[in-house]
């Protein structure tokens, strides 16, 4: 399964820890675009020199790691398309492009389910999308955010634990799944 992620999805650390974590285990292979990854660097920078060169740094993991996963719709093929909004209509060319099977937003309002099937695909939020991973293979996803829970313990010096670290990350389904974590 093909999922193309949008740039709402990618930029909260934890967030996309999760996501890139269980398609790196095998669950689903993600997809993006050059302009999803120049939104993240973006609003990055915007926090400062020391968040840029970091987004800077994990989307050049993300390309190593996934060579494939880049893709870039032609421009006549924005042009046939409509969403709500125009500025999302990149996110839905390169679905179309990589031949995503759906698209992993937290915007619902812009991406709406009809128009997506217009095209054959679904939309998830990833909180929906990664519970649904969990109920099909709960010790992939446990495993993850154990991995997950441990390098915010390292990096934050605090005490963290799961409900509370997967809930801050918008995350509340999958935090109360993997509560006992």
């Amino acid at each position: 399964m093909k999922v193309l992620l949008d740039t709402c999805v990618i930029y909260p650390t934890v967030m996309r820890q999760m996501i890139l974590g269980v398609a790196g285990a095998g669950a689903f292979t993600p997809l993006w675009s050059e302009r999803i990854i120049g939104e993240w660097l973006h609003a990055a920078a915007r926090l400062g020199p020391e968040a840029q060169a970091q987004a800077t740094g994990e989307a050049a993991l993300m390309a190593a790691r996934w060579p494939k996963a880049s893709v870039r719709a032609a421009p006549d093929l924005e042009a046939r398309l409509w969403l709500p909004d125009p500025s999302d209509m990149h996110v839905l060319a390169a679905a179309i492009t990589g031949s995503a099977d759906g698209i992993l937003t937290l915007n619902a309002r812009d991406f709406p389910r009809d128009l997506l099937a217009e095209e054959g695909l679904w939309r998830a939020d990833p909180d929906a999308f990664l519970h649904g991973i969990w109920v099909a293979q709960p010790a992939l996803v446990a495993a993850v955010a154990r991995q997950i829970l441990a390098e915010a313990r390292r990096f934050s010096k605090a005490d963290w634990q799961m409900r509370p670290l997967l809930k801050k990350a918008r995350l509340p389904r999958l935090a109360k799944a993997l509560d006992d974590l």
